[in-house]
């Protein structure tokens, strides 16, 4: 039985993941951030400025895909909310060989519209449905899926309307179900998509900035991220759909990540209208969590927004020796982890296998090239019994085999770096935490999964 033989392997590396005891024991001490206005260039565009991907198994045979962009939306941000960029290429990109380059794109492109633009409102009334005549403002958006090795592109969903910006109680009284829930839009013979705003899916405490937590731990256990929006994409699709082959059964390893791209030439007229031109130029791009924003030097993030996968054997010293452990030990006296001081060359194997080539036994394929990206083993079902803490917690199903909205990728990013892989280590890394496990809201059980946004009309949303 094929299955349980890869379930059998996968369970052992998970066995030699959770090393040491008291991995549940978390003491809070320090996070990081996901890609929230992590490079100089996107923080001054948020709206092609990622936050997070993610990419689980939704059910034994279905992929579910979700990346969010516009980090730090304040709900009642009007008059003018919480709109996609027109024209602008957003992507889920897919690496089925395992080569470092694309071979599936999934490409939504946006396009605004005004039902009346003599007015500065975005609802002139309440709202009770997407094409409502009183939703003032509205997106629509078209879906292609690009086969790179076919060079065929194929239009799955056309002129769909995204879920708007969650204005208030007042103007969009049943929110949730009207609109949100009513963006859904099923294609093909088993898939489906959604787009529009969203609570923020990644949780953790953002004062890490202020020199590690005050920098005697005084300022820890608060989710920044609470009461925030984002804008978000979702997907999900038949596992075969992205299989090398269409055969998730033999191939089922993938690799994923998300970019974000626009025309090269950018211009404003002086009557205030826009235009671009050129050719489309990639500029922000998001695989794993906390690589771009605490591993790739300042100096260093906007080319890594613009560069492809293939190039990332560049940054092995970066994924080797981060730059993390060592401010730890400047401010805490913690131990910087190596693996091996004695031998010359890459040192922390531990780190190339989470962030750059996959573990072995569970999501490494057999061959390929190392590079920066989530990778989903899709023979492994959804979890039974699941541990916000993924692999590490003895759930297979969970970080870093893809990435589910639950898991606690910063007190397991921050394990990892630490050493917690390693023979031997400090004990602060099978305990180390940023104190915040979980969500400010409860995420939704079926599609599009991620949580519904907070509301503009909450006097308190944070």
């Amino acid at each position: 039985m094929p299955g349980k033989r890869i379930r059998t392997r996968v369970l052992a590396a998970a066995a030699s993941l959770a090393v040491g005891a008291g991995l549940f024991a978390l003491a809070p001490l320090t996070g990081g951030a996901s890609s929230h206005r992590e490079a100089p260039l996107v923080s001054a565009d948020p709206q092609i400025d990622h936050t997070d991907v993610w990419a689980f198994m939704a059910s034994d045979d279905k992929v579910a895909l979700v990346a969010s962009w516009f980090p730090f939306q304040e709900p009642a941000g009007g008059p003018n909310f919480f709109t996609w960029a027109d024209g602008v290429r957003y992507s889920i990109n897919i690496d089925n060989d395992h080569d470092a380059r694309a071979d599936l794109v999934y490409q939504w492109i946006f396009t605004s519209h005004y039902n009346n633009p003599n007015t500065f409102l975005y609802n002139t009334g309440p709202v009770t449905s997407l094409t409502d005549p009183d939703l003032n403002y509205y997106q629509t958006y078209d879906l292609k899926r690009v086969n790179k090795d076919t060079d065929k592109t194929k239009l799955l969903v056309d002129d769909e309307i995204a879920a708007p910006s969650n204005v208030g109680a007042a103007s969009m009284p049943a929110y949730n179900n009207d609109l949100f829930d009513a963006a859904v839009v099923d294609f093909g013979a088993s898939s489906m998509t959604w787009a529009g705003q969203s609570d923020d899916a990644f949780f953790l405490d953002l004062r890490v900035f202020d020199l590690l937590y005050g920098a005697n731990l005084s300022e820890v256990g608060d989710d920044t991220l609470a009461g925030f929006n984002v804008n978000t994409i979702a997907l999900e699709v038949p596992a075969d759909d992205l299989a090398l082959g269409g055969n998730a059964v033999e191939n089922p390893i993938v690799g994923i990540w998300s970019t974000t791209s626009r025309k090269s030439t950018q211009i404003q007229n002086a009557d205030g209208s826009t235009a671009s031109s050129g050719r489309f130029v990639q500029v922000s791009r998001l695989g794993m969590p906390l690589v771009n924003e605490v591993v790739i030097p300042v100096g260093l993030k906007d080319y890594f927004n613009g560069s492809k996968p293939r190039a990332d054997t560049a940054a092995l010293p970066l994924v080797d020796d981060p730059e993390l452990p060592h401010l730890l030990n400047a401010v805490y006296g913690l131990a910087v982890p190596d693996s091996d001081p004695v031998e010359a060359g890459v040192q922390r194997d531990d780190l190339i296998a989470v962030f750059l080539t996959g573990v072995e036994g569970l999501n490494k394929p057999a061959a390929g090239t190392p590079s920066e990206m989530l990778r989903l083993n899709m023979s492994i079902p959804p979890c039974t019994t699941c541990s916000t803490l993924g692999v590490l917690g003895g759930d297979v199903a969970g970080f870093p085999n893809g990435r589910r909205l639950e898991d606690d990728t910063i007190d397991i990013a921050l394990r990892v770096v630490l050493g917690v892989l390693l023979p031997t280590h400090e004990p602060i890394a099978e305990t180390i935490g940023d104190g915040v496990d979980a969500n400010d809201v409860p995420f939704n059980s079926s599609f599009p999964y991620v949580a519904y946004p907070h509301s503009g009309s909450d006097a308190d949303p944070h």
